[in-house]
């Protein structure tokens, strides 16, 4: 028999309070007393981060305003004694100064530009992914639109929004909407980016196994693995300079570090080349393969740091196909 919901007192002589698990007495009204949780099972809340004052910026602050200073007295001396000896010579360094001005904005702008470019390719593919995993349509939807807004200026990219422009509205879901954009707008950016990567891992495997300096093999690696990141940036809409260059290539190493994917070791050769082949070749040649495919893996992070949307229905580039080619450079 299903007893009815009846109010009762607690403290009350028929009420028996009974420890979970335990029966109940029959002529009393049982009431399960859980247990009280332990508290050292509970989670202990971290302490609050203190922000300290940023002396270094301070600093750095502080001595930049200091060489303006000298340079401003410097430039105006110049200009002076230019002007008291010919005129021409004054109007001749102004004209200059002036010069030197409009190229500081102009690269001012451009770094300005390169950083907000890393900021909005960043929101976007986090906005993409959350709306990928919820199924979220007006998210998704506003996703699309700052995508085909991104893309409008690129003629090679006009097939792909014509086509997302036709389809797109007869699709419901939110992800089956990122998932047609991504197919129509980033597949030829990603296999264009696939061949950039490759082409890359292979001029450093080729240089660095011919080399006969180590210092040149870094100085090759180095130039090679920044020029490789500029343009898979630029080939995803960005025009990153000095300053967007270096925090996009440390998004990259940190990309690279918390994905685990830089690994050197006895068996990395083994794996790209073949089990039993590595043995069978040089040490410079297994150097510059491994140099090699460190590029490939620093060229696939480069792509997910660039590229807008996460890697939803395509496929990411595997280093197994990027380094195809040049598996066993000169092996017969």
């Amino acid at each position: 028999m299903t007893r009815r919901p009846t109010a009762f007192d607690l403290g009350a002589d028929h009420v028996s309070h009974v420890r979970p698990g335990e029966a109940s007495p029959s002529d009393a009204t049982g009431v399960i007393v859980e247990e009280a949780a332990e508290t050292e099972d509970l989670p202990v809340p971290l302490p609050p981060v203190r922000r300290r004052f940023a002396w270094s910026r301070l600093f750095f602050g502080a001595v930049a305003g200091i060489l303006s200073l000298a340079i401003g007295l410097w430039l105006d001396q110049l200009v002076r004694e230019l002007f008291a000896r010919e005129d021409w010579l004054g109007w001749l360094a102004i004209g200059l100064i002036a010069l030197a001005v409009v190229a500081v904005v102009a690269i001012a702008a451009r770094e300005i530009s390169g950083l907000i470019w890393l900021k909005r390719i960043d929101r976007m593919r986090t906005r993409a992914d959350l709306a990928a995993a919820r199924d979220d349509r007006p998210e998704a939807e506003a996703v699309v639109g700052e995508l085909m807004v991104l893309y409008a200026d690129r003629v090679d990219l006009a097939p792909g929004r014509r086509a997302t422009e036709a389809r797109v509205d007869d699709v419901i879901d939110g992800r089956d909407r990122l998932v047609l954009a991504e197919a129509d707008l980033l597949a030829p950016l990603d296999a264009a980016a696939r061949r950039l990567v490759s082409d890359a891992a292979a001029r450093v495997s080729v240089v660095t196994a011919v080399s006969p300096r180590a210092a040149i093999d870094v100085v090759f690696v180095v130039v090679a693995t920044l020029g490789l990141i500029r343009r898979l940036a630029a080939l995803y809409g960005g025009r990153p300079g000095f300053m967007g260059l270096a925090r996009l290539t440390r998004l990259v190493l940190t990309h690279l570090a918390v994905t685990g994917s830089i690994a050197v070791g006895d068996g990395l050769a083994q794996q790209l080349i073949g089990h039993g082949l590595a043995a069978k070749l040089s040490a410079r040649l297994g150097e510059g393969v491994i140099n090699g495919l460190l590029t490939a893996r620093v060229g696939v992070a480069a792509i997910d740091v660039c590229r807008p949307l996460p890697f939803l229905e395509r496929r990411r580039p595997q280093i197994s196909e990027i380094m195809a080619g040049i598996r066993a450079p000169g092996a017969k």
